[in-house]
């Protein structure tokens, strides 16, 4: 299935920090209720240039809906909008993954039961 077509989570799903081995345990995460499904999208980090080589995975904010490229492409613009806006957590828009990053609190959310 096409990136920008996976449909979307439970409209009420529930979000946890996920186990993380290479951090210590207990870390929390003040922002897990901002965390709503993935919505369709147009495939493209809004900030590179229409077709740009070197984008890796797209997230979305959580707070404004923007469209950025994860930390593993060129441009870095998921992690660049937070550092502008300070919009704490960002969904992977991945088909084949199922988790937010909070950026603030620099965990990985997961949805309970998924």
């Amino acid at each position: 299935m096409p990136e920008n077509t996976r449909p979307p989570a439970p409209e009420h799903a529930v979000w946890r920090v996920a186990p993380d081995g290479g951090r210590p345990e207990g870390r929390r995460c003040a922002h897990t209720g901002a965390v709503p499904p993935p919505l369709p999208h147009p495939g493209e980090c809004e900030d590179c240039a229409p077709g740009a080589p070197g984008r890796v995975r797209l997230r979305r904010c959580t707070s404004c809906g923007h469209v950025g490229c994860c930390d593993s492409s060129r441009g870095r613009h998921a992690y660049a909008h937070f550092e502008e806006t300070g919009h704490p957590v960002a969904v992977s828009l991945a088909s084949d993954e199922a988790w937010a990053w909070c950026y603030a609190d620099e965990v990985f959310l997961v949805r309970d039961g998924g």
